[in-house]
Order: C-alpha cells, then structure tokens, then sequence
C-alpha cells in the first residue's frame, strides 16, 4: 500500500487531500509512522523524529495515528487478495506475498492478477496500491517499490540480470550500513560486482549470510510465501516525555500490559513467555523474561510478572528511562496449555 496510513487519514478526510500529511504523535519523543508523499518531498521519512519532521516540512498537518482503523482497512485489502489466492503472507498492515502460480480467478498471468487487485483495491476502498511481479520474493519485493506510487512493476524471467546487475549493492535485503562497508573493502558496490566474487570469499567475510549474497547476486530466493504464519512474539510500548525514574514506571507498565492483552485475544496461541524492555536516558536497552508454569490468565497477573521483572534491573536508583515495554513471546497452541498448573497457590 502507498503511504498507507497517510493514504486513509486523506482518504477519510477530505481537508487533509493533496496536503502534507505526518502520521505522528507531537513531541520530543515521538517518531513518524507515516508520511504522505507530499510530506515526503521535503524529506520526511517513516521512523523520523517527529521534530526533525517538523523541522523539514513546517507546513505539514500531524495526525495521531489511529491503528485500529488502519488494522480494518487491512483486513479488506486482505480480503480481496483472498479472491485470488490463498497463499498470502502479509509482512505488516500494509504489505504482503502473494503467490499467484495458480489462481481462484483463472487470469492467465501474475501480471493480470496483480493488475486487477490494484483496480479492485482503488475501486473499492479508494486507496492505492503498488505490485512488484517476479519468479520470487526476493525480486518482487524489489520490484513493487520501483514505480511507487500507484505503480506496477514485471520482472521476467529472462529480464532478471539486465534488472538486477546494475543495482547498488545496499539494494538488496540485509546489506547495511556495516555488510556496506565490508562489501566495499571487498571492491563491490553494484550486484554484479558481488556476483563477481566467490563463495569462497563470501563465507569466512560474512558467514551463513554469505551463501545468502552469494544466491542474492544471482536472482536466487527460494524461500516460499507461507500464509498465517504463527506469531513470535507481541509487544507494546512508549516512550515518556520526560526520562523517568525505574519506580515511577509502574503506571505505564499496568497501560501497556492491559493493552498488550487485549491485542493478544486476537492469537489463537497462548504466550507462555513475558518480557519487559526498558531503555535508558542513554539509549542503552534492556530486557528482562519471565516463563511462569502458566500463562497469565488476565492483565492484572501480566503487569504483576512485568513489575516483577523490573526488580530485575540493577542500574541504581537514580538511572532514569526514556522507553518502556511489555512482550509476550513463546507462543504456544491453547490446548497445550490446559493441563498446566495456576500461577499461584
């Protein structure tokens, strides 16, 4: 999706059309989650500090972002990619694989397929929606950035060298700043500079990662799109306005735990793991986990075992926090869980 959570705030208010539009929180402490592309020809960039955004565009409207609209905009997206197939992988709200190798439609392309979702999203939710159409993920992820925004992009098969070749190395995913550098020691800054140095080389330099760049270079992905792909891991949190003192967090820790918990109803697994992540005044983040026998069974036991694991943390007591958060990980299916023993005796 273009500029997604942009994209339903101009589309749901008609103030806000052809306008520059940060989906933000005001304040020191707040971050981009999205920018319409009007605001993004000043520079302004997902993941950006809302005030070096506003810094760059003075003119630009913020609106707090609203996810639980924009999670029910993504659920008919999804659903109109269901017309077509069932093996999707969303990536995130506004992102996902769709493999169309065989499709419910019969269109007799990807090309076809892609083209009459991107009609099907515009027509009936009045949003835009960009494709990139190739063998494998790898190359389509590629490819349906190419003509953003409102774009479609093919990659065929016998295409995917005069493509790939010529692109900076840092295209491709998993290639930082840092594996940047190292590559650029090595005399490689485009693809196929990379394809041009052995496994032999790639492996000690960069580890299981190498065999990776190695295929990378050569159009190589053979990794499936896999649909409902089990969750990880849940979490929540935020970053005060001011830094804190370690005993002035419990508020935000019983916020955040109730909200986690109620996102968690959503799972069909139970989490038998809790986290807290704290970061520092200087930037420095930490984690604490707890596994009880059983998993909490409400969001009042959540906070009590995240609380608990703030007593964890030895950095004195006059170390002050930026950024709290509460986890839940280790997922497990329900009916594993029902013969465990309670929490507390």
């Amino acid at each position: 999706m273009d500029a997604f959570y942009a994209s339903v705030e101009q589309r749901d208010d008609p103030e806000l059309r052809g306008k520059p539009v940060i989906v933000a929180w005001r304040g020191d402490r707040s971050v981009v989650c999205a920018a319409s592309y009007e605001a993004r020809s000043f520079g302004v960039r997902s993941a950006m500090p809302a005030v070096r955004a506003e810094r760059l565009c003075p003119a630009a409207i913020f609106v707090a972002p609203d996810f639980a609209r924009y999670r029910a905009v993504s659920r008919s997206v999804r659903e109109i990619f269901k017309r077509h197939t069932d093996l999707i992988e969303p990536l995130s709200l506004d992102e996902a694989y769709l493999d169309v190798t065989e499709n419910k439609t019969g269109l007799p392309t990807a090309t076809l397929v892609a083209r009459t979702i991107r009609e099907q999203i515009q027509h009936e939710l009045n949003l835009t929606a960009s494709a990139g159409v190739a063998p494998n993920k790898f190359l389509a992820k590629l490819a349906s950035d190419w003509r953003k925004p409102d774009g479609l992009f093919v990659i065929q098969p016998e295409d995917v060298d005069a493509f790939l070749l010529p692109l900076p190395v840092g295209r491709l995913p998993g290639v930082g700043k840092i594996t940047g550098e190292k590559l650029a020691k090595l005399g490689v800054q485009t693809v196929e500079d990379l394809r041009g140095l052995d496994l032999s080389i790639l492996e000690p330099e960069f580890g299981r990662y190498g065999l990776r760049l190695h295929k990378l270079a050569r159009g190589i992905d053979d990794s499936e799109v896999i649909p409902d792909r089990p969750t990880q891991s849940l979490s929540v949190e935020d970053t005060f306005e001011k830094d804190v003192l370690l005993v002035e967090t419990e508020p935000m820790i019983r916020r955040l735990a109730e909200k986690l918990w109620s996102a968690s109803h959503q799972e069909s697994r139970t989490a038998r793991t809790v986290v807290l992540k704290l970061k520092t005044s200087e930037f420095k983040i930490l984690t604490r986990s707890h596994t009880p026998g059983s998993p909490p069974s409400t969001w009042e036991e959540l906070a009590d075992i995240a609380l608990r694991l703030r007593e964890r943390v030895a950095l004195g007591p006059q170390q002050r926090y930026r950024l709290v958060g509460v986890g839940l990980s280790n997922f497990r299916e329900t009916k594993e869980n029902a013969a465990q023993p309670v929490l507390f005796e």
